[in-house]
């Protein structure tokens, strides 16, 4: 497996995938910047008159919440609903989920659009699978990853999306497989966004890889073995955010395979 994942990133590389991101304000520049690190192409579209086009151009879609409004709902619905049409495979990130009702109606909205990959922290997986009250604190988790495992399953039994539950031990989840990565550092909270990264460098992955659980798996620890490296030679999250780019653009084989801390049931 662990020499596959580093075969994967260089898949990315070679073929750099256009990534079509329909994402929130705060994260736009974030995550533009990273997907262009690891060799992938993004753009940024949201415009009722364009999107369905630009899911067809591309080669994954990211429908991240976070910034919701009115308008970009609208386009998100026609997004998804191409990309399904199409089997264009498209990630989604329900920022948020759990939080109001106004986010929870339109992430159901988005399952009925059948996603290839969902990734949230512990408490949107578990919002969104509706298997237990949780309070959601704005977009950060209360709980732990290893706690939302049944809700993921049950989640990924009911949509059939890979799950991906982010946290001091990333988890992903198929229907037959169970990934957990224990990488990362815990200035990594300390940066806006990167959980956003993680979704659309997923995307960049998944359009490259034909094995998409494997994919899921290599974005999330090619994210988290930068940002661990990284924060070795940061002061601050200031200068983590620009060394984990630089990260994610120059990381070797022998970094990768050297730290990747990675288990399979």
């Amino acid at each position: 497996m662990e020499k596959k994942l580093w075969q994967h990133i260089i898949q990315v590389r070679n073929t750099s995938p256009l990534i079509h991101n329909i994402t929130n304000y705060v994260v736009m520049n974030n995550t533009a910047n990273a997907l262009l690190a690891v060799g992938a192409s993004p753009i940024m579209a949201h415009a009722k008159p364009e999107v369905e086009a630009m899911v067809t151009l591309s080669h994954a879609l990211v429908i991240n919440i976070g910034t919701l409004d009115e308008y970009w709902s609208e386009s998100m619905f026609m997004a998804s609903k191409k990309a399904d049409s199409i089997q264009k495979p498209w990630v989604l990130d329900p920022v948020g989920a759990g939080a109001t009702s106004y986010r929870d109606t339109v992430l159901n909205q988005l399952l009925l659009f059948k996603p290839t990959v969902i990734r949230g922290n512990a408490s949107e997986i578990i919002a969104l699978a509706k298997t237990a009250d949780v309070v959601t604190k704005g977009v950060d988790s209360t709980v732990i990853s290893t706690e939302a495992i049944d809700a993921a399953k049950n989640l990924q039994a009911k949509s059939g999306a890979i799950i991906c539950i982010s946290g001091e031990t990333d988890i992903i989840i198929s229907h037959n497989t169970c990934i957990y990565l224990k990488n990362g550092n815990a200035m990594m909270t300390k940066v806006t966004g990167l959980g956003c990264t993680a979704s659309a460098l997923i995307a960049a992955f998944i359009a490259a890889v034909e094995n998409k659980t494997e994919a899921v798996a290599a974005a999330m620890s090619l994210l988290s073995i930068a940002g661990e490296l990284a924060s070795k030679e940061s002061a601050g999250p200031a200068s983590l955010q620009t060394h984990i780019l630089d990260k994610l653009y120059n990381i070797t084989e022998h970094e990768f395979l050297t730290h990747l801390k990675i288990t399979q049931s």
